[in-house]
């Protein structure tokens, strides 16, 4: 296998892993919940201060990345984020889980910009798209692995055991990282760190920015709801118990990588086609849209099986849009700033994402669910409408 599909499927086990860390607090949210009489908008808020962070460090982490390197950057990362999701099994209030969060998606924040800049440095632009759904897909998988894999834990050691568990992965990733990826020489940092500062206000300037950052912050709210709250959702209006959820709540995660799939496969068909790179990326958003829109049908069935096949239905159209917005920026600047600009998006989402999660909480303790799974339908239209019309069509 060549050294390039080496670090991709490397980068999508970071990416699993990452997904195993942070979905353990919601897969085990009902019953930590129960435990330390937290309510829904406590939920929120411990949930919205790993966005918060997360968020940032989309921002600095790009930044520092194009700066100190890939290899380096993600190798520190993931070290930080093991030790915090092993310091979590000792947390004993909602503040502790809150500042825990905060501290997880400080380390969690650098895998994207990270990712996406090594696919920009070893992938042409015909391999680009599939490159990213298989780190990408990384996400569902970690997701389902965190669902079958947690409640069984919990249920036989304990829920703090579980955070022990996802913490460990880290380490066992670090030493495979270090021999797959190639050493970089670091002469010319300062350089680089100069010529990123003055490429931000030509970055800032150009519409595709905007439009990535407008599409991303449409849409990752969307994942943020269903990845965080799905357990909870499914504990609270379906009845689902903990060994349950561990029967189904995976499924939806299979779908979303699919999606991943679906997306990077049809994208890079049409480009090998004859079919211009925008022109394809553009093709794929818009249909992705579509599935996107089952999420409404699903809160008003009766019936949770049929629920469950809808969530995954627009799990499967939100992961196909994910995989272009995150291919978009390789597309449309040069590798040198890359993660610099899907930093900037993972900031804007960030936020976008955070502040939705504060208001799924107060909408599901004074209202219900239905109006959420509204939103989550239709603001991925708002999202596709900026990428239409502000990237142009030619190459």
């Amino acid at each position: 296998m060549e050294r390039r599909w080496r670090i991709v499927w490397t980068l999508f086990a970071s990416t699993a892993i990452n997904y195993v860390n942070r979905q353990t607090l919601s897969v085990l949210a009902p019953v930590i919940s129960k435990e330390f009489h937290l309510s829904h908008t406590d939920l929120s808020s411990i949930f919205g201060s790993f966005q918060f962070s997360y968020a940032l460090m989309w921002l600095v982490g790009g930044f520092i990345l194009d700066v100190a390197g890939t290899r380096l950057g993600l190798s520190v990362a993931v070290v930080w984020w093991s030790i915090v999701s092993i310091a979590t099994s000792f947390a004993n209030s909602a503040f502790s889980f809150g500042a825990l969060r905060f501290l997880l998606g400080i380390g969690e924040g650098f895998n994207w910009p990270g990712a996406s800049k090594a696919v920009a440095e070893f992938f042409p632009a015909g391999e680009r798209s599939i490159a990213v759904a298989i780190f990408d897909s990384g996400s569902s998988v970690g997701g389902a692995i965190a669902a079958l894999t947690i409640p069984w834990i919990a249920l036989r050691f304990g829920w703090r055991s579980a955070f022990t568990f996802s913490g460990l992965l880290g380490f066992a990733w670090l030493g495979v990282w270090l021999a797959v990826y190639p050493r970089r020489k670091q002469t010319g940092q300062a350089s680089a760190s100069r010529q990123i500062y003055r490429d931000w206000p030509s970055i800032l300037r150009r519409r595709e920015s905007w439009a990535i950052v407008v599409g991303r912050s449409l849409t990752d709210p969307i994942w943020w709801f269903y990845v965080f709250w799905l357990p909870q959702y499914l504990s609270d209006t379906r009845g689902f118990s903990l060994k349950q959820i561990a029967a189904f709540a995976w499924i939806p995660f299979v779908a979303a990588d699919l999606g991943n799939f679906a997306g990077g496969y049809i994208s890079g068909a049409l480009v090998k086609r004859g079919m211009p790179v925008m022109r394809a990326r553009k093709v794929v958003c818009v249909v992705s849209c579509i599935p996107l829109l089952a999420g409404i049908p699903a809160v008003l069935t009766p019936s949770p099986f049929l629920c469950l096949s809808l969530i995954c239905l627009a799990l499967l159209g939100y992961a196909s849009w994910s995989t272009m917005g995150l291919t978009l920026p390789s597309d449309l600047f040069p590798a040198e700033v890359v993660a610099s600009v899907t930093g900037l998006s993972g900031f804007a989402a960030g936020l976008a994402g955070f502040g939705f999660t504060l208001l799924v909480g107060t909408l599901v303790d004074h209202f219900s669910y239905l109006p959420v799974f509204v939103l989550a339908a239709l603001v991925p239209i708002l999202a596709t409408w900026s990428i239409v019309r502000l990237i142009p069509q030619h190459e």
